[in-house]
């Protein structure tokens, strides 16, 4: 089923270059079902979304399947998971915004890097966008700290004169548990700071042997920032 088709039939003008998305993937993949390929649409729908927009994972899934569906009630295996919206977020950015992209994403990870040097007593680690790749223009720089004590990052913050706010995260373990999280600009970038306690980061996966990685820490941003970098 081609996606042009399949969008309009449902009364929809798809954007273009969703569609060029999607029917460069269709070439590429042989759906074997019309579930699938309906996944795959919301997918490429969600991912323009985040690339140009900034919208975060849930909202641009929320979003892509109203707005290709209507108010039609969809079971969740109809809805994609993150890693496959991220791999059509990959695709859109190759396919629309290229160098552009690449160099917006080499910024924010060496601004990372001297962020993390800032707190390095503090353990950080890197994750979200700006480490799996994805990062663009609307992107923030997301740091896991672990800490003795969520005050010690805190006054290490005003010492340094540096203002901030405070929010809440949900922690990566624990799903009903929330970690403190300080967030203030850098060099005109915005950064949050999640802070856990030290005895989480013995819980932690650091990616090693793994396809996707969710965290790094400041020597494995320093690899990516090199093997990224322009020759």
């Amino acid at each position: 089923m081609h996606c042009r088709i399949a969008i309009c039939n449902l009364g929809i003008l798809p954007d273009p270059r969703v569609c060029a998305c999607i029917e460069i993937r269709a070439t590429m993949i042989n759906y074997p079902s019309d579930a699938e390929l309906l996944r795959a649409e919301i997918a490429a729908t969600a991912a323009r979304m985040i690339a140009e927009d900034g919208t975060d994972y849930g909202t641009a899934k929320r979003k892509a399947a109203r707005l290709i569906l209507g108010n039609t009630r969809v079971s969740g295996d109809i809805l994609p998971d993150n890693a496959q919206i991220e791999e059509e977020v990959r695709q859109y950015q190759r396919l629309f915004l290229g160098d552009e992209q690449a160099l917006r994403l080499l910024h924010l990870r060496t601004l990372a890097v001297e962020v993390m040097e800032r707190f390095a007593q503090f353990s950080p680690f890197l994750t979200g966008a700006v480490l799996n790749g994805t990062a663009g223009e609307h992107s923030d720089i997301h740091l896991q700290l672990f800490a003795e004590s969520s005050k010690d990052v805190a006054v290490f913050l005003l010492n340094a004169n540096m203002h901030y706010e405070v929010t809440e995260t949900p922690h990566f373990r624990y799903r009903d548990r929330v970690v403190e999280t300080l967030s203030f600009m850098w060099k005109n970038e915005g950064v949050h700071l999640m802070l856990y306690e030290q005895d989480d980061v013995r819980g932690i996966s650091r990616g090693t042997g793994q396809k996707r990685r969710e965290r790094a820490n400041l020597a494995t941003v320093r690899t990516l920032i090199k093997e990224s970098a322009p020759e």
